[in-house]
């Protein structure tokens, strides 16, 4: 550029240096939220789960405990039938036979159903007030264990918040009967046939209906999660912690384009 276009520029250069902080680097907003926050979180996970729809709620939990740790106090609890591993990988079932051999994940759970039960819903840091559902491949077995869990668990909880065919989980549970909720689009016929009593909404990133959120396919929980953050943390929280991790945020609910791509109607 020549030199002559730039001389114009020099007196503001104090002004210009200055203010390049302020606009490159976020400031941390405030919790603005002023009631009693959640502190017990769990997961629930089961054999055959898919891995983001775990591990994307809650590494986005991760952050909002990392950064704000001086603000609220958070623990996580994973529940499971046994203690035993539970593996990622897709095993070959009556509804699904997919397999993709041994590569996958394990995660290894803190409780049990029964210790949480016998417990009245409480781990060692207190009551589970929030519950959350992933799918997956295992989702399409029977999951009478886990259905009795949320049955059971549902009324002591805040929030409970599926991901992708989770979702399933709830309605056979019965607690979304006669709610709006959505689920995994590729997937629709089939999870949508296990709530014939729930209100499906087919073109949905997630749909809220009270202490209930639900989310469509995978990738869609860390949306859900955002979202959820913002209106019982703030927006601003949520918007601060997407950025620091690089995440653009999906902010309408509405505008869901793997409902025409997969069908769902």
């Amino acid at each position: 550029m020549p030199s002559s276009l730039l001389l114009p520029l020099l007196p503001l250069l104090p002004l210009l240096l200055s203010l390049s902080p302020t606009l490159a680097i976020p400031s941390q907003p405030l919790i603005t939220n002023t009631t009693t926050l959640p502190t017990n979180y769990a997961m629930l996970v089961y054999q055959s789960f898919t891995a983001l729809d775990v591990f994307g709620p809650l590494d986005i939990l991760n952050g909002l405990s990392m950064y704000y740790s001086n603000t609220t106090s958070m623990h996580i609890s994973v529940i499971s039938s046994t203690l035993e591993p539970v593996t990622t990988v897709p095993l070959p079932n009556a509804r699904m036979n997919m397999t993709h051999g041994d590569f996958g994940e394990k995660m290894l759970p803190t409780h049990t159903f029964a210790e949480v039960l016998a417990a009245n819903g409480s781990v060692a840091t207190g009551e589970i007030e929030v519950l959350i559902v992933p799918g997956g491949g295992g989702a399409r077995d029977d999951r009478f264990e886990e259905i009795e869990f949320v049955k059971a668990m549902y009324p002591k909880l805040k929030y409970i918040l599926s991901v992708c065919t989770g979702a399933t989980i709830l309605a056979r549970a019965g607690i979304l009967d006669g709610h709006r909720a959505t689920t995994n689009k590729r997937a629709w016929t089939w999870a949508t046939s296990t709530g014939p009593k729930v209100d499906w909404v087919p073109t949905a990133r997630w749909v809220q209906d009270g202490n209930l959120w639900t989310s469509s396919g995978v990738s869609a929980g860390m949306d859900l999660t955002y979202a959820w953050i913002g209106h019982v943390y703030g927006e601003a929280a949520a918007d601060y912690i997407a950025m620091s991790s690089e995440y653009r945020r999906w902010y309408n609910a509405s505008e869901d384009p793997f409902a025409e791509i997969w069908g769902a109607k």
